[in-house]
């Protein structure tokens, strides 16, 4: 797909990783749509900077995990650029939810971002993208689709779920859209991490280093941009995942 000229939905397009993601579209010549759920006030500025590139830049709140918000949140986009072509599902709860739960909520909060939402916006989407005869779906996975995080069940599961409904939208969606996943390594510390444990996960990876939020920026646009790829995921991780242990 050529980048210039479309229009593309980010979720949790107003900081960290969502934000290279926008603003690396952006600078490819899309306008933008950045969703947020709280973050107004990161969200018109990351959608400023866009506009300050020559792009259209548009916030708009939704919480995508309920299906009338993430529904009115295509149609608010469609009513100011005329379609959607990309969409990147890149928003994300990270909360804990250990076991035993007790209370679910924390588990339905997590699974309703992660899975209900990226439906959601892709059963929204997918009729525009299938008239226009092109489309890119990207999914942003994590590396806990493979390796469990201890204590944070609903988010491994959402992730690996995510793999899953990459796969199976690129076979529902095909020939017209391609849908295809990210799975980023160590590029952004967590909040709360100490300068010891993010020095000891940089030793974690072959390239001995974290990666940035721009690896994973330009992971999406090539995905985005490669015609013959679909069903596929790229992981960003600095060669974690092959690292001796």
């Amino acid at each position: 797909m050529k980048i210039e000229g479309k229009t593309a939905l980010i979720t949790g397009g107003a900081h960290r990783v969502g934000k290279a993601i926008t603003m690396a579209l952006a600078r490819a010549g899309a306008n933008v749509v950045v969703n947020y759920r709280s973050s107004a006030a990161a969200a018109r500025e990351t959608a400023g900077e866009a506009q300050a590139l020559g792009v259209g830049g548009l916030a708009l709140q939704a919480d995508v995990g309920d299906l009338e918000q993430a529904r009115a949140l295509v149609t608010a986009a469609v009513g100011r650029f005329g379609t959607v072509d990309i969409l990147v599902n890149s928003a994300s709860l990270w909360q804990k939810t250990p076991l035993p739960m007790g209370d679910f909520a924390a588990w339905h909060r997590v699974l309703g971002v992660l899975l209900d939402g990226s439906i959601y916006l892709a059963d929204a989407v997918a009729p525009l993208m299938q008239e226009r005869g092109e489309g890119a779906i990207v999914n942003i996975v994590d590396l806990s689709a493979w390796k469990p995080f201890p204590g944070y069940i609903a988010h491994g599961v959402g992730k690996a779920g995510l793999l899953a409904l990459t796969r199976q939208l690129a076979v529902e969606l095909a020939p017209a859209v391609s849908v295809n996943a990210v799975a980023p390594g160590p590029v952004l510390p967590p909040p709360g991490y100490s300068r010891e444990q993010t020095a000891r996960m940089g030793g974690c990876t072959l390239k001995g280093r974290w990666g940035t939020a721009q690896d994973v920026a330009d992971a999406v646009r090539f995905l985005v941009e490669a015609d013959y790829i679909t069903g596929e995921v790229l992981v960003v991780d600095g060669g974690e995942r092959l690292a001796p242990a």
